[in-house]
């Protein structure tokens, strides 16, 4: 039987997988500092068909439904279009340069996106113990996304759960458990390895996507990771853990004692990053086909000095 997940669940956590202190005081990457030189080289390796899937969402995707406050789906403006330039409306003051031009306005975590590691708070602190007051309205002074523009890079693994079980879509509430990890890998014939990038796909955009219905799936229920696989991440020393939900923990959450409690302590405790609103669906497919669960995988976020997270169009090359 699993165990009750309470504040006190929490607290132990936290205390026992901390990574505080593991790579230095003043730490702000960290467990991607588990990707050694060598791995990227050998994630290098594994390209072999030349193939390129993008694993990030649509911007037009309506996937902010108003349940999670204070976010907004991407709007894109245009601020110069084809039917200005042919009504000569751009021919003065320089004439002949004719063009299109558009801006966009979005939250940084709005669709596909990095956490950073000061998105995350328990208590008054943050991963490594830096407080949490660092963070003010000019963005974080520690542990800002910009830290890790040059990090995410190496190995991915995608482990399909959905598939696994043998259905499209995993149930809301669906919670994975460590088995269920272990399974599936041990299924698809792919080792989890130290500095690897975690990719499990629960179906569940892609019932929204089919469905052409997004209510609920941001801050609502969903299947998604069990707090024990806290365990499983610090464990495997993996370098990031990503999903195609909105939140990549089980919803509702196995307790009411914290929201998000998984997010309480593998952020601000184990320092893992994390990536949520993946487009896995063709990634999927092509594995499904080839049997290789394994390729090599580069998502840099924007660098956005202070920023609390950043959108992204990870790529996954096999």
């Amino acid at each position: 039987m699993p165990k009750p997940v309470n504040r006190e669940a929490i607290d132990r956590a936290a205390k026992e997988l901390s990574n505080w202190g593991r790579w230095g005081a003043d730490d702000q990457i960290g467990t991607l500092n588990n990707i050694e030189p060598s791995d990227i080289v050998a994630a290098a390796g594994l390209i072999r068909k030349g193939k390129v899937f993008s694993l990030g969402l649509s911007l037009k995707e309506p996937i902010q439904s108003g349940l999670f406050g204070g976010r907004w789906n991407p709007i894109h403006t245009m601020l110069a279009t084809g039917t200005d330039a042919a009504a000569g409306n751009q021919d003065e003051p320089f004439p002949y340069l004719r063009y299109a031009d558009d801006a966009i306005n979005m939250p940084c975590q709005a669709s596909t996106q990095w956490d950073a590691l000061c998105h995350i708070f328990n208590g008054d602190k943050m991963y490594n113990g830096f407080d949490a007051k660092l963070v003010d309205a000019r963005g974080a002074k520690k542990l800002g996304i910009e830290n890790v523009r040059d990090k995410m890079v190496g190995r991915g693994v995608l482990l399909d759960m959905a598939r696994w079980k043998g259905v499209a879509s995993l149930e809301d509430g669906y919670a994975i458990t460590n088995d269920d990890m272990d399974g599936c890998a041990k299924a698809q014939g792919v080792q989890i390895r130290k500095g690897d990038f975690v990719i499990v796909r629960t179906g569940h955009q892609e019932r929204c996507l089919a469905q052409k219905d997004w209510t609920g799936y941001a801050g609502g229920d969903a299947p998604g990771f069990a707090f024990e696989t806290a365990y499983w991440i610090r464990q495997h020393d993996i370098a990031a853990i990503c999903s195609d939900t909105w939140g990549c923990e089980v919803r509702p959450n196995e307790t009411r004692d914290a929201n998000q409690p998984w997010h309480w302590v593998v952020i601000p405790a184990i320092g893992v990053s994390m990536g949520e609103i993946f487009y896995l669906k063709e990634i999927a497919e092509d594995c499904a086909q080839d049997k290789v669960y394994e390729f090599f995988f580069v998502a840099p976020p924007l660098h956005l000095p202070g920023g609390a997270g950043s959108p992204i169009n990870p790529q996954a090359i096999k």
